[in-house]
C-alpha cells in the first residue's frame, strides 16, 4: 500500500497554522472551487495565501475595519503602504481610502464585487498581501490572540543566513568567473511574484527612459507573470508579445528584427511552467544584448541550485516558496542582480525601490528552513527520472514531460550544474480519464510544488479554467501545446517506491 496518509478536503499540512493547505479533492471539487460552488467553497478553510485570504488576515482585517470605523466597507490588507497606494491607483476609485495603523497598511472601498475581484487579482499577481505572522502578531497585539503558534525561527541575523545559501545557490558553475553576486545583488521579496513584479518594473522605468516599452513572453509562462505582462505594460496590443514557442529562436530574431530599439526586456522560465521546457538561453541573451533588451530568467521551476542561470541574465527572479522554504509554511521570494550586467549599478537601485518589504518573523523562519535548500534538491534530483521511467513506460501515460525530454534536452543540459541536476517537476497526460485518474490518485493535492511532500494538480483546471470554459480559450492552450487534461506532478521526499506505487494504483 503507498506510503501516504490521506487528509481530508482544506486540511492543512500538520504543525503550523501557517501552512498551505494540502488535501486529496477529486475532479469534482476543482470545478466546484473554481465555479465558486459555495458548499465546496465552505469547506475550504485556508489555501494558497495568494488565491485564499488566510484566516489571520481576514480577522485582523475586520479587526481594522472596527478600528477605523469602516464596518460594512471591502478591507484590503497589504505588504506597505507604497503597495495601498499602487492599489488605489491601480482601482481608480474615488471612494478607495488608504489606511495605515502603525506597520499595519491597506485600502477600504465601498462593497462591491467586481471592485473586489480587481483588488484580489492585483494583489494576486503583484504579490501585495499581507503576512499571516504579521496577522498573528497584530492579533496577539490586541488581545484577540492568546500567542503565536510554536515554530523553529532562526536564533541569529536571519538576513544573513538566507543570503548566505543565495550566494550558494547562485555561486557560478566555473571558480573563475567573475558573475558571482554579492549581498547587495540579493534582493528579498515576501512573494515570489513580488520578486517578479519588482524586477518587471525595475527594468521597465529604466528602459522606459530610453523609449523602450515592450515586452516578449518567451513560452508559456506561470499565470501571474503572464497577467504582470498583459496588464502592466503601458499599451498590451503594442508592447506585449508572446513567442509561443521556447525553442524558436527565428521568431524571436524577428521581434527583434521588427522592434528591436522598443523592447524592453524579454522573459521566460528556465525550465517552464508546466511544460518544462528549456530554451536556448545562451542564444537568447546574444540576440537581446545585441538589441539592447534586458534578459529576466525564473528557474522556480528547477532552483538555481540545479541550474547556472545567473550568468544569461540581467536580473534572475526566484520563488523561495518553493524547495527553499519546503515546509510549505511560509511565502517569499528573490530577486538577484548579475553584479556584470550593463545597468546593474540602475538595477540595483531600481528594485530597492519597488519590492516590497519581506515580514521580519517569516524571514527568521525562512532562515530556519533554507539550510536544508541544497538536500531537498539533491534527493528530489535523486527521485525524479525513476518516476519518469515509471510514467514513460506505462500504458495509460500518453506523454511525459521533464527536464531532460527529447527536444529541450540540450537547452537544460546547458544550464545544469551536474547532469544529474534534473529537478522536480513533470508533468503527464493520459489516455485514461483524468477524473478517474485524480480521484483515485492518494497522493497529496494542491496548486503549489516544491514542498517536502509530493503534490499534484490538474493544472490547467486550477490555473486557466477560464480558457478552459471557452473555445478561444482551448484554442489558446492548444497552440502553445497544453492539453487540458495535463497532470503536473511535485516530487517530494516520500521514497521513490511509495510515489510510484500511488501513481501505480490510480493508473489501473
Amino acid at each position: 500500500m503507498p506510503d501516504f496518509s490521506p487528509l481530508p478536503l482544506g486540511s492543512r499540512i500538520p504543525g503550523s497554522p501557517h501552512a498551505v493547505s494540502c488535501s486529496l479533492p477529486t475532479m469534482r471539487d476543482v470545478i466546484g472551487y473554481e465555479e465558486k460552488d459555495a458548499v465546496i467553497c465552505s469547506q475550504i478553510d485556508s489555501g494558497y495565501p495568494r488565491f485564499v485570504v488566510h484566516p489571520f488576515v481576514r480577522r485582523l482585517a475586520a479587526t481594522i475595519a472596527r478600528e477605523e470605523n469602516i464596518a460594512g466597507r471591502a478591507v484590503w490588507l497589504t505588504s506597505s503602504g507604497r503597495m495601498a497606494e499602487a492599489l488605489a491607483i491601480h482601482l481608480g476609485r474615488p471612494d478607495a481610502q488608504v489606511f495605515a495603523r502603525g506597520d499595519i497598511h491597506g485600502l477600504s472601498h465601498q462593497s462591491d464585487r467586481d471592485v473586489e475581484r480587481r483588488a484580489r487579482v492585483f494583489l494576486q499577481n503583484v504579490g501585495g498581501i499581507f503576512s499571516s505572522r504579521h496577522a498573528e502578531d497584530a492579533l496577539v497585539a490586541r488581545g484577540v490572540l492568546a500567542s503565536p503558534a510554536a515554530e523553529q525561527l532562526f536564533d541569529g541575523d536571519a538576513a544573513a543566513e538566507v543570503r548566505r545559501e543565495l550566494r550558494r545557490a547562485y555561486a557560478p558553475a566555473r571558480a573563475e568567473a567573475r558573475y558571482a553576486p554579492g549581498d547587495r545583488d540579493l534582493f528579498f521579496a515576501p512573494t515570489g511574484m513580488n520578486a517578479v513584479y519588482a524586477a518587471f518594473r525595475a527594468v521597465s522605468e529604466l528602459q522606459a527612459a530610453r523609449g523602450r516599452t515592450m515586452w516578449v513572453q518567451l513560452g508559456w509562462l506561470y499565470l501571474d507573470t503572464i497577467a504582470i505582462l498583459k496588464t502592466l505594460t503601458p499599451d498590451r496590443a503594442r508592447d506585449y508579445v508572446c513567442v509561443h514557442d521556447v525553442t524558436d529562436l527565428a521568431a524571436l530574431e524577428r521581434v527583434l528584427a521588427q522592434h528591436g530599439p522598443r523592447v524592453a526586456g524579454i522573459v521566460t522560465e528556465v525550465p517552464t511552467n508546466p511544460l518544462i521546457q528549456t530554451a536556448d538561453v545562451a542564444a537568447i541573451t546574444s540576440l537581446a544584448r545585441a538589441h539592447g533588451a534586458r534578459v529576466v530568467l525564473d528557474p522556480t521551476i528547477a532552483s538555481p541550485f540545479n541550474l547556472d542561470v545567473l550568468l544569461h541574465a540581467d536580473v534572475v527572479v526566484n520563488s523561495l516558496t518553493k524547495y527553499a522554504a519546503n515546509q510549505g509554511d511560509l511565502m517569499a521570494g528573490a530577486v538577484v542582480i548579475n553584479p556584470d550586467a550593463a545597468d546593474a549599478e540602475a538595477l540595483r537601485a531600481a528594485v530597492a525601490r519597488h519590492v516590497e518589504p519581506i515580514y521580519a518573523r517569516d524571514l527568521a523562519r525562512l532562515a530556519a528552513e533554507i539550510g536544508e535548500y541544497a538536500s531537498v534538491i539533491a534527493r528530489v534530483n535523486a527521485t525524479t527520472p525513476r518516476v519518469v521511467a515509471f510514467l514513460e513506460a506505462h500504458p495509460a501515460v500518453r506523454d511525459v514531460f521533464w527536464s531532460l525530454r527529447a527536444g529541450t534536452r540540450a537547452g537544460y543540459l546547458a544550464l545544469a550544474r551536474t547532469p544529474e541536476s534534473v529537478g522536480g517537476v513533470i508533468s503527464f497526460t493520459l489516455h485514461v480519464p483524468l477524473e478517474r485518474f485524480y480521484d483515485r490518485v492518494r497522493i497529496p493535492k494542491g496548486p503549489s510544488f516544491g514542498m517536502s511532500n509530493s503534490l499534484l494538480c490538474p493544472y490547467l483546471y486550477l490555473a486557466h479554467y477560464d480558457l478552459l470554459s471557452t473555445a478561444a480559450g482551448r484554442a489558446e492552450l492548444a497552440a502553445h501545446g497544453l492539453d487540458p487534461e495535463l497532470v503536473r506532478l511535485s516530487i517530494g521526499l516520500e521514497p521513490p517506491e511509495a510515489i510510484i506505487a500511488a501513481l501505480d494504483e490510480a493508473l489501473r
